[in-house]
């Protein structure tokens, strides 16, 4: 605002400026905001028995090697260990149950 005022005055200059930056969405999308961010971090629970937080995820579309061109990744948060299970992408869910239950 005190950049246009100090080179053009007009009754109603404050006002115009204003709603033209209200109605900006670039001007909204980087405007600085005085306020605090709403609501408060929280700490992720830790978790107290092993095996109680997985992170489960796949690694798909990887060259052939061995047959296998999937890779099963079993995540233990406690631990912080990693298990890689090598699989097809054609494998079944009872197969991949068994997998996770015999590997993991």
């Amino acid at each position: 605002m005190e950049l246009v005022t100090r080179n053009y005055w007009c009754p109603g200059v404050t006002r115009d400026v204003g709603r033209y930056i209200e109605g900006c969405d670039l001007c909204q999308r980087i405007k600085n905001r005085p306020e605090e961010i709403v609501g408060k971090l929280k700490l992720s629970e830790v978790p107290e028995k092993l095996w109680t937080y997985l992170m489960v995820d796949f690694i798909t579309k990887l060259p052939i090697v061995a047959g296998k061109d999937v890779i099963l990744v079993v995540y233990n948060r406690l631990f912080k260990m990693t298990h890689f299970v090598a699989t097809t992408e054609g494998t079944s869910v009872e197969g991949l149950a068994r997998l996770f239950r015999n590997n993991v």
